[in-house]
């Protein structure tokens, strides 16, 4: 059995690292702040000009943004150093990991935690406070329940696309704008209602890939609203499932990569 205390010290060492150059950790920090702001501004400009977006008014399409917000920078957090596998195949580095008895991911995880990103957590968390203080929810335990359960969701189908996605780079290298355009775009997708989408892009990212399920459907649930496309009302509630779902599929992807990867023997 695997000592978690090791992975610990992995995590201190990345702490340590980052305390060394005080300054700029606070510079990456404002600097990373900004991200979610400048995409709320986006959101604010976009509704000076209309009163709804796909059926939505601002304070519910700020709900689901915020929603989106905070699951990717959970996930971002937490797994988004993954996307470097590709240096590491291209190098021969992960064969470092490989020979360790411990987990290839969960090394790979540790070795270069983004700390500098937290403050997009705690900016994505007061958005997503603010909206669903002016949004017009009346809350029951089921929607306080499932204002917590939803971000964690999120995080977890954003992980497992961010995992699945940088696996391809076992078989193609330079799969690196492949995997961003899954990850980073599905964070912008998820910022606004599905409805805004044409049909292939709803069947293909929304259900196909489950962004619908990170910020969309819980909206729904909170708002108490019927899915303008028709969908069932049970999907509004769905979105643990999926991510445990989406968990499952890129933990195979993950294993099968791993098992048919060969050094570069360099």
């Amino acid at each position: 059995m695997v000592d978690i205390s090791i992975y610990a010290r992995l995590l201190w060492a990345q702490v340590r690292s980052y305390a060394a150059y005080r300054a700029s950790f606070a510079i990456d920090l404002a600097t990373n702040a900004l991200v979610p702001l400048l995409d709320v501004a986006t959101i604010i400009a976009l509704f000076q000009v209309t009163p709804d977006i796909g059926g939505f008014d601002a304070n519910e399409v700020l709900v689901m943004f915020g929603l989106a917000a905070l699951s990717f920078a959970l996930a971002d957090v937490a797994v988004g150093q993954i996307e470097k596998i590709r240096i590491y195949v291209r190098t021969g580095l992960l064969d470092a990991a490989l020979v360790r008895p411990l987990s290839v991911l969960g090394q790979l995880l540790c070795a270069d935690l983004p700390l500098r990103k937290v403050s997009r957590i705690v900016v994505a968390l007061a958005i997503l406070v603010v909206a669903v203080a002016r949004a017009p929810i009346e809350f029951t335990p089921a929607r306080w329940a499932l204002l917590i359960v939803a971000p964690t969701a999120g995080a977890v189908l954003f992980g497992a696309i961010y995992v699945a996605t940088a696996t391809v780079a076992f078989w193609w290298i330079d799969s690196g704008e492949f995997a961003n355009a899954l990850t980073y775009g599905g964070r912008d997708f998820t910022s606004f209602p599905v409805t805004v989408y044409g049909p292939a892009f709803r069947y293909l990212f929304a259900y196909g890939l489950g962004f619908a399920f990170v910020a969309y459907y819980p909206t729904l649930a909170l708002l108490g609203r019927p899915d303008p496309l028709g969908g069932p009302a049970f999907l509004a509630w769905s979105s643990p499932a999926v991510a445990a779902l989406a968990a499952l599929v890129a933990s195979v992807i993950w294993r099968i990569g791993v098992r048919q990867y060969r050094s570069t023997g360099s």
